[in-house]
């Protein structure tokens, strides 16, 4: 059977089963295989019944001779089995699962597997599985466990995965000479090991292969993606003319403030792309208020000068908004001779231009598409009307804006040049990794009037004394306070419960900075609504803003100088230093208090890191190291997809698979391995999935 093959098709499996599988983003039989154990436990251990020890994790086979169910006084419903073998007998004793006493009767043979304990002075068996007739997959062996979500059991996961397993053909793809310089075993016998191990030497070996197998596929697609675009040539070119360059320098020297290194090096890197005959596709990380959107600018005008037009798309219309303000300031300050005309689309199509006009919408339309920058969401390319002489898209925290919105901006007849900002902090493993098909760009230095946010762990003593000197702050200097309510919920996106949550602390610091004037903003709200609040805070007519994380973060308020972080454990180092980008935006000192729910030994040695650290990419490679790439950042939120089983920061493994890539490519060897183009299709799908 192909492994593709879809799990409806699973034998002996409930519409019920299928269902929950599905929610888990199973949808074929492969991908079940590749729902690995989060653990094991070892029953290996087979013991008669009399040799029995309390505190022993074992496997028993014998006969139930009894069973019955008691009810205790609290209501908690018992069920007690009689099992006897050759050297004895023990109750083996299950609760709340009453259903037991249909599945296990008299007489039948089974495998318990379990813990032994001392109750009363008599041994008693508290099994954790079980299995009618020998040992099979259940019990008498190294047990694979897996994360329990949407009420499917490790049992149910087990047999299906037993299933699978037995009926599906898994194609090899690696060639045996690069398996055997890797000391690796073959992909069949790696999916039978990591579910069905014997021995801990076993596990071992099956994630070796496994994670190899997922860094390469990485780095091989993005590698494929690559070269096929580098083949691309543009049927335009870009030219640092003369004059140009003295436009281009004199707009630099207006600017009010200056350039700093890092963005000079990565304006020369983004320029020198540019001008080459195959479009530029480049990635450039850099902090909140590091300066990317002036670099972003410079680009623009350049291919304005060159008589093309440049789209910008934000991930919200708040900050396509912040963006549009920002290209109207900075460009102000030039001749109107060598202006280009500046258009901001909203999410609702309401057109809005600084060449706005008396004369109807289609006049306005008209004279939008004739704009030289268009600025708006991604509903920039899925308007129906296509743009003309299209020579720069510039994506703002779009990670996976890749093949398919590349594919959709073909249709529309445009293949352009591709600048893509983030300030989310990446470590340069991940973003070497994942996005191998890219070029990047690093601003690490700050501006140098942009003074480090300090950064202080405030500890429950001392909350009211914090509290008292933030109302100092707003009184004598005219402070403005963000306070970030965390997200209640293990999940990436604003819930009701997040949302209560935040309102329970609105209320609560309404009670304590009754003088002040508070605002409350969450996810949940409407977009128009939402933006009425961010208008006012910016407008000074608030004091504090409490507001969930999922809020905006590149929105820029230089008077907001302080950020209180709530529950500041349940954040990685990385999602902290972004929240704590939204003050420090003006001259003035800014300051972050970090409050902590659980004071935990190791959160507060963790919280205490990025007392001591600025710099976003330090911090998360720290977190990489600590808590693993899906607790970074929001996995769905920011774009990323998280590895199933290898490890960003495993630099040895990284290495040998971009050799292995680098042995693929040069020997032409991708086409005699089938499975192995099938998976890179899935992968692409995967990677081009919404964020």
């Amino acid at each position: 059977m192909e492994q593709d093959q879809k799990i409806e098709n699973l034998p002996r499996t409930s519409l019920s089963t299928i269902r929950k599988l599905k929610t888990l983003g199973i949808k074929t039989y492969f991908e079940l295989l590749n729902y690995f154990p989060f653990r094991y436990q070892d029953y290996s251990v087979i013991s008669t019944i009399n040799l029995l020890q309390p505190g022993e994790k074992v496997t028993i086979v014998g006969k139930v001779v009894d069973s019955q169910q008691i009810i205790s006084q609290s209501g908690l419903k018992i069920q007690k089995f009689l099992v006897t073998d050759d050297t004895g007998q023990v109750e083996a004793i299950f609760y709340n699962q009453s259903f037991l006493l249909t599945m296990i009767k008299k007489n039948l043979i089974v495998s318990f597997s379990g813990g032994v304990e001392i109750k009363a002075n008599k041994i008693i068996f508290l099994p954790t599985e079980y299995e009618i007739g020998k040992p099979t997959i259940h019990t008498g062996r190294i047990v694979p466990i897996y994360v329990e979500k949407k009420g499917l059991s490790s049992r149910t996961i087990r047999e299906k995965i037993k299933i699978a397993l037995e009926s599906v053909e898994i194609g090899e793809i690696l060639p045996e000479e690069v398996r055997k310089i890797n000391h690796l075993i073959g992909e069949k016998e790696a999916y039978q090991k990591i579910h069905f191990p014997s021995t801990k030497k076993e596990i071992a070996q099956a994630r070796e292969r496994l994670a190899f197998d997922e860094l390469f596929i990485i780095q091989l697609s993005s590698t494929l993606v690559r070269k096929s675009w580098q083949k691309e040539k543009l049927d335009y070119r870009l030219y640092l003319l003369p004059e140009i360059e003295k436009i281009i320098c004199q707009f630099i020297n207006q600017l009010p403030f200056r350039l700093t290194s890092d963005q000079r090096k990565v304006w020369e890197e983004i320029l020198s792309d540019l001008q080459k005959t195959s479009s530029m596709n480049r990635l450039l990380q850099g902090d909140v208020g590091s300066g990317k959107t002036v670099v972003a600018i410079l680009a623009a005008y350049f291919v304005y000068l060159n008589h093309f037009r440049t789209l910008l798309m934000a991930p919200t219309e708040i900050l396509a908004q912040q963006h549009y303000q920002t290209f109207i300031r900075l460009f102000s300050t030039i001749d109107q001779d060598y202006r280009p005309k500046i258009s901001l689309i909203s999410r609702n199509h309401k057109l809005i231009s600084e060449i706005d006009t008396p004369g109807s919408k289609e006049d306005l339309e008209k004279k939008i598409f004739e704009s030289d920058i268009i600025i708006g969401t991604q509903a920039l390319i899925s308007r129906k009307k296509s743009y003309d002489r299209v020579g720069l898209v510039i994506i703002d925290e779009q990670h996976r804006f890749g093949v398919k919105q590349r594919a959709e901006l073909k249709k529309k007849g445009l293949n352009p040049h591709l600048l893509t900002m983030t300030a989310t902090p990446i470590p340069r493993t991940v973003a070497l990794t994942l996005y191998g098909e890219l070029d990047f760009s690093f601003i690490e230095k700050m501006p140098e009037n942009r003074l480090p946010v300090k950064t202080y762990y405030i500890p429950p003593t001392k909350r009211k004394d914090c509290y008292e000197w933030i109302k100092r702050k707003i009184k004598d200097e005219k402070a403005q306070v963000f306070v970030i309510c965390p997200l209640i919920d293990q999940s990436d996106k604003e819930t009701m419960k997040s949302v209560k949550a935040a309102k329970k602390e609105y209320e609560n610091l309404s009670r304590i900075f009754s003088e002040f004037k508070l605002v409350l903003l969450h996810g949940k709200m409407k977009q128009k609504e939402k933006e009425i609040v961010m208008k006012k805070f910016s407008n000074h007519e608030f004091d504090i803003l409490v507001t969930t994380p999922v809020v905006e973060v590149g929105i820029d308020i230089p008077e907001a100088t302080i950020i209180i972080i709530e529950a500041a454990e349940r954040f990685g180092l990385a999602q902290l230093h972004q929240l704590r980008g939204r003050v420090g935006r003006g001259s003035k000192q800014s300051y972050c208090f970090l409050f902590c729910d659980k004071e935990t030994k190791s959160a507060i040695d963790r919280l205490k890191i990025i007392t001591r650290i600025n710099n976003g990419a330090i911090l998360a490679q720290k977190d990489l190291e600590l808590r693993g790439p899906g607790e970074i950042y929001g996995t769905r939120q920011h774009g990323f997809f998280e590895l199933k089983i290898a490890s960003f920061s495993d630099l040895r493994l990284i290495e040998k698979t971009k050799k292995t890539v680098y042995f693929f490519i040069s020997n032409n060897l991708l086409q005699k391995f089938p499975s192995l183009v099938r998976r890179i299709s899935s992968l692409e799908i995967q990677k081009i999935s919404p964020n």
